[in-house]
């Protein structure tokens, strides 16, 4: 495979940017490394277990299967445009997002997306720990996260370039290894008696139309933070294609592996996750390299998950400081007191991991459906990709500090969800007389993307043309316009 032309400084060189614009000169690379880190990031354990869910939870595996497709399909897409507005812009996803928030606006959906990235970082090193536990003969599975809480923490602290490398690694390691257990599923199995069982029931198909819808969605909050990385020239339909291709492809994999896994294996495959795909793999060193594969798998995500969650958390103290640069010592400190929480939220995690991760993921896709549809219809719609990046760092520019429209738009996309909802929380009244299915977020993708449309044409305000630091027009004060949303 060519390589990538290499960044300045070297690959491991520690990376001294955070959520500053990258300037033209550091940008590198082609859209083909958007393709290896998402196919990697999406080659993993969690993938498989999302995937299993849906079985689980009483769809039958190809109808399953087909809806696991429908929902990564359609969230790729959303995920995928949201990663094309990183080489046009340069600057991490939630810095953006100050653009249809506001400077102080944004922390709203921020703190959200952090609770994502704890979320999901601990599920991951819970089953990325068992895998470590696994390999090297230990019991106590709190040590097993402790060390993959290690690993996470020096990969995430190099930065985007070893994040990267990590995510190629997987690619090839994550299709190796599916695929070998893809082959032993069916080898040790009679797995068409297991498909096509049951006939189609539209609340367990909508709920696995959510699974995989929610499980892209949740990316859209940090995707640009790598493809800021690529050149400002990049065309937006190879950013988008490549983003898209890697992340639906690697998902599809993993959850067609686990909806499988799941109706062959029954009840056997709930407690141990991880154990059940190495009993899978069978003799001991290839059960050992199957858990090898899991914890590189975990590696690569978990690493987005940290990068993602300080990138975030640096943007909402930067809101407040009016800073646009982070030293990398404050960077390490960072990442590191983030891992360090997750992998205490790991250690106490509940032993009910399915119903609890399959809950999380459906709420997760309550929040961030209609962030989506606020910032994409605000970018390709009404500012036709026209954006003032100075004054994304400056809480008196052209953004100001709060976004009444976004802000309005953004609670009441998650208010009408409430009546559609299918959670073991809650369950909406709409949702008893649709026979248990989930469809709140289609509701709140449509809904606040029409409501932010009719709303913002009348007080957006964009550029001309996209101003860039040091550029004509940079810093200039905000207009009567202007101010009524700051």
């Amino acid at each position: 495979m060519p390589t990538e032309p290499e960044a300045p400084g070297g690959r491991l060189t520690l990376e001294h940017r955070t959520i500053e614009v990258i300037p033209d000169d550091e940008r590198h690379g082609t859209p083909r490394s958007q393709f290896t880190l998402w196919f990697g990031a999406n080659m993993q354990i969690t993938a498989i277990v999302d995937g299993a869910l849906a079985v689980v939870f009483g769809a039958d595996a190809l109808w399953a299967i087909i809806a696991l497709l429908i929902g990564n399909v359609l969230g790729g897409a959303v995920m995928a445009l949201h990663s094309a507005q990183g080489p046009r812009l340069g600057v991490p996803q939630m810095i953006s997002s100050r653009a249809q928030f506001g400077v102080y606006g944004a922390v709203l959906p921020l703190v959200l997306v952090i609770l994502m990235y704890f979320g999901f970082a601990a599920t991951g090193s819970v089953l990325a720990g068992q895998a470590v536990c696994e390999m090297l003969h230990i019991d106590n599975a709190k040590v097993g996260i402790l060390i993959f809480g290690v690993l996470t923490a020096v990969v995430a602290v190099t930065g985007y370039r070893l994040i990267h490398l990590a995510g190629r690694v997987a690619t090839v390691v994550g299709a190796l290894g599916l695929g070998y257990l893809m082959i032993r599923l069916f080898t040790q199995y009679d797995v068409g008696a297991h498909v096509g069982e049951k006939g189609f029931e539209a609340a367990t198909f909508l709920l696995a139309v959510g699974l995989g819808a929610g499980w892209q969605l949740t990316f859209g909050p940090y995707v640009a933070d790598y493809s800021r990385y690529l050149p400002r020239d990049t065309s937006d339909k190879a950013t988008f294609w490549s983003t898209f291709a890697g992340s639906v492809v690697g998902s599809q994999i993993a959850m067609t592996l686990g909806a499988l896994t799941a109706a062959v294996a029954g009840d056997a495959f709930l407690p141990n996750q991880v154990g059940f795909l190495g009993d899978l793999a069978g003799p001991a060193l290839l059960a050992f390299l199957i858990y090898m594969v899991i914890v590189v798998g975990k590696l690569t995500v978990n690493c987005l998950n940290a990068y993602g969650g300080v990138m975030s958390l640096l943007t909402i103290v930067t809101a407040f400081n009016g800073r646009s640069r982070i030293t990398q010592a404050a960077r390490t400190a960072y990442i590191l007191g983030f891992t360090a929480v997750s992998v205490a939220i790991a250690m106490a995690a509940s032993a009910d991991f399915l119903s609890n991760f399959k809950n999380f993921v459906l709420l997760l896709l309550t929040v961030f459906t209609p962030w989506s549809a606020i910032n994409l219809v605000d970018y390709y719609v009404i500012s036709r990709e026209r954006v003032d990046i100075p004054a994304l760092y400056d809480p008196n520019g052209r953004y100001g500090k709060w976004n009444v429209t976004a802000l309005t738009c953004y609670v009441l996309g998650i208010a009408v969800q409430i009546p559609f909802l299918a959670t073991k929380l809650y369950t909406g009244a709409l949702t008893k007389k649709l026979d248990g299915a989930d469809i709140s977020w289609i509701v709140g993708l449509l809904v606040t993307a029409a409501l932010y449309y009719v709303w913002a044409r009348r007080t957006s305000n964009p550029p001309a043309e996209t101003i860039r630091p040091g550029e004509p027009g940079a810093g200039a004060p905000a207009t009567r316009a202007e101010t009524l949303v700051g």
